[in-house]
């Protein structure tokens, strides 16, 4: 005899396949009801949250080493900032009235990225340089700088030889003309980088004494002092007519001269001189000394 609680599986089973074979194409329907639905609404929710697709960026193609990325040089730990290769109008731009004979506007392509000095050659740098070389001096120190007592001060009172030798202790050299004003300007054709009392010390705001650098606003890929503070020894010999036969690739300045260029103006200068443009000279000999505004802005290849 079927005990009793094996009756009730029986029938319970049987009640359910009866219940099954009446109601199933409704539930079939339900089913289908249910599937389709979340499909509609991850699709609508597809629609409103698209995925996020990751851009690919494209990296700068010369040596992988994007403008403005900041490096440290092997002595003194100085700072530089790259500089990759491109073309801009170099010399005069239109509306500047304080353009010389010297500084004709021609366009020039640098093929070639180089690093530069994200600031001027400090006091307390040059100090460390002539430390370590037994029989250099320091250069005779101005008379807002007694001393050589503010030691981030640009350095000045340089001759175009001193700043050479400083650079290449530090394995660098000084930068052409050319780099000079590219990495200064950039490709834009503007006489400065922005309002003169923001960005550089000069004779309206200096109170004739040069001052520590990085103090004002930077250029656009994060130089400072471009203008201002201290002129800045560049490579090339100086000749009043090179713009006129200069090449337009990778200029490489005159191939002789009595005098090399400066860039850059100083704190003791107004503001025609104080242009990405203006061109200074001077002779390698005691004579940049009595100024108290030669310095230097090292280069890297």
């Amino acid at each position: 005899m079927p005990s009793e609680s094996s009756s009730r599986f029986r029938w319970t089973w049987a009640w359910v396949w009866l219940w099954l074979k009446r109601y199933w194409p409704t539930i079939v329907m339900v089913l289908l009801l249910l599937v389709t639905g979340y499909d509609i609404y991850d699709r609508h929710r597809d629609l409103r949250h698209p995925p996020v697709v990751e851009k690919s960026v494209e990296k700068p193609a010369y040596k992988g080493t994007a403008a403005g990325e900041l490096s440290s040089s092997p002595h003194q730990g100085i700072t530089y900032v790259w500089i990759p290769p491109g073309t801009f109008k170099m010399g005069c731009v239109r509306g500047d009235t304080h353009c010389g004979d010297d500084e004709k506007q021609h366009p020039v392509t640098l093929t070639h990225g180089f690093w530069i000095g994200q600031k001027e050659v400090t006091v307390g740098e040059y100090l460390r340089y002539v430390k370590a070389h037994q029989g250099t001096d320091m250069p005779p120190a101005p008379a807002f700088n007694k001393g050589w007592g503010h030691g981030n001060q640009p350095i000045v009172n340089l001759t175009w030889e001193e700043a050479g030798k400083f650079c290449a202790w530090d394995d660098g050299r000084l930068p052409s003309e050319a780099e000079w004003e590219y990495a200064a300007r950039g490709r834009s054709e503007t006489v400065r980088s922005g309002d003169l009392d923001e960005i550089a010390w000069y004779l309206g705001n200096s109170n004739y004494s040069a001052h520590d650098v990085a103090q004002k606003s930077p250029n656009y890929i994060g130089l400072y002092d471009t203008l201002g503070n201290a002129w800045e020894w560049v490579n090339d010999w100086w000749s009043e007519d090179y713009y006129n036969e200069s090449p337009a690739v990778d200029p490489p300045g005159p191939a002789s001269g009595n005098e090399h260029v400066l860039r850059g103006g100083a704190y003791r200068l107004n503001v025609s001189y104080v242009r990405f443009s203006d061109r200074n000279r001077e002779g390698n000999d005691n004579k940049s000394r009595s100024y108290n505004t030669f310095g230097v802005r090292c280069a890297r290849n």
